[in-house]
């Protein structure tokens, strides 16, 4: 079986950066966006909401380099997880745990870090197919 999302997108807040017993996770949405052409022919966009959270040494770098509006790409798994409300209501959360991330973007160097062997990245200007 296999749970691996490939997601390439725009930080939409600054990160919130915890340490939980000596160990910080960083956690943050990153917004997608699809073009595409309705039966009309107008050009529509659409854009979904990913809630990401980062464990470790990449939750390290998330705090000393990552900020709202940063082009990112992100590999991971999608872990939904759930929890009872101050009233006793059950809450979900879907939320993509990421273990390899690359900076994308802009005419500065930017730092990579990762947990598996890196990948070669088309140019992030590039027309993506999605």
């Amino acid at each position: 079986m296999l749970n691996k999302v490939q997601l390439i997108g725009r930080v939409g807040k600054d990160p919130e950066v915890k340490d939980i017993n000596g160990n910080k996770v960083a956690n943050f949405s990153l917004a997608t966006s699809e073009k595409y052409k309705d039966k009309q022919g107008a050009k529509q966009e659409r854009t979904e909401w990913h809630n990401i959270t980062i464990w470790g040494r990449l939750a390290e770098v998330v705090e000393k380099y990552v900020n709202k509006g940063d082009l990112l790409y992100l590999e991971g798994k999608i872990q939904t997880r759930s929890w009872d409300d101050k009233d006793g209501n059950k809450k979900y959360i879907t939320e993509i745990h990421c273990f390899t991330m690359q900076m994308l973007g802009g005419g500065e160097s930017k730092p990579q870090a990762k947990t598996e062997p890196q990948r070669q990245m088309k140019d992030a200007n590039d027309d993506l197919p999605f």
